[in-house]
């Protein structure tokens, strides 16, 4: 029998930790690393961009790495379709050009966009089950789709010659046992600060901790109830929402996303119980009350369709958007 001592392993005996079960795995190809903006960060910084051109339409925390890196970047607008109005022989080499798969529906889309559209990263922060295109720059959040403090997945076909440090979640987690033990409006302070606590983060590894609860999820029955959850808010929601989307067969959506001109929406939900999230108030100092990305973000009501929830909730969330 051989004998070898190895101090990298885990320790044998003693109290319990977490119990996570090693059932699956997702983007099992990619670089897991800490968070989606660093994910683009890392894929700036690979391949030499020297300009990004980014939508009105998105988060502010883009900026950061940008920032960070010194990176020229100019907006683009979209279409009431969340489409590009863009000329893309604008891209030069060493500039790249940034799209949002909003809300995990713009799949199709995407792919008609790889064919006119050089240097192209996709940010699938919201639309974690896309799938990547072979040599399309692409990042994903795991924290908006599962519950998890931070965590993201990278594809690139180049990689930086570093040695990155692996990150640790323990801290973050407050928000996430405290919604599990007590409640949501408990949590929620703790859930503000583990946002704040991502800010200027350096690049690093997926925690253990991170990657060990992201390979106990089912998969596949997630994605199967968010696409029916969203399907029955569409069969009755669909002919009174302005965003012109279609019922979903492949597509995993973030959430349902509700276009109207209710500006009493959002309260009524928050007074039942119905929390939305806004996407992205930071959007309405960059652009005018006129144009079109004010309005999407002042106006769309972005309902909860995730594994939490099922048929009844949704005839909740209906009964409530059409005040009945």
């Amino acid at each position: 029998m051989n004998y070898y001592k190895d101090n990298n392993r885990d320790s044998i005996g003693g109290y319990f930790e977490l119990e996570t079960n090693q059932i699956s795995g997702y983007h099992a190809n990619a670089l897991a690393i800490n968070t989606a903006r660093n994910g683009l960060e890392y894929i700036l910084l690979v391949k030499n961009i020297k300009k990004l051109y980014i939508p009105y339409f998105t988060c502010n925390v883009l900026l950061e790495p940008l920032n960070k890196l010194g990176i020229v970047y100019e907006f683009y607008k979209i279409d009431e379709n969340l489409e590009a109005v863009f000329d893309f022989n604008n891209v030069k080499k060493n500039e790249a050009f940034l799209y949002t798969n909003y809300f995990g529906l713009k799949d199709e889309f995407i792919e008609h966009l790889v064919l006119k559209c050089k240097n192209l990263i996709i940010d699938n922060a919201q639309a974690f089950f896309a799938k990547p295109i072979e040599g399309v720059a692409t990042i994903y959040s795991a924290r908006k789709f599962f519950g998890v403090a931070d965590g993201a997945y990278l594809y690139c076909n180049k990689h930086l010659d570093r040695i990155f440090e692996t990150d640790v979640s323990i801290e973050r987690m407050s928000h996430l046992l405290i919604r599990k033990d007590i409640s949501a409006e408990l949590g929620y302070g703790h859930f503000v600060t583990n946002d704040l606590s991502l800010i200027n983060q350096p690049i690093k590894l997926m925690s253990k901790l991170t990657k060990s609860i992201l390979q106990s999820i089912d998969y596949d029955t997630i994605a199967k109830i968010r696409i029916e959850n969203f399907n029955i808010l569409h069969e009755i929601l669909g002919n009174i929402n302005e965003l012109n989307i279609q019922s979903l067969n492949s597509s995993v959506p973030m959430v349902y996303p509700f276009w109207s001109k209710d500006l009493t929406l959002r309260k009524r939900l928050l007074e039942n119980r119905i929390y939305t999230a806004i996407y992205w108030s930071n959007v309405k100092e960059w652009c005018k009350v006129d144009e079109l990305e004010y309005s999407l973000t002042e106006e769309i009501v972005h309902l909860p369709i995730d594994q939490r929830y099922g048929k009844r909730d949704m005839e909740l969330i209906i009964n409530t958007v059409l005040n009945v």
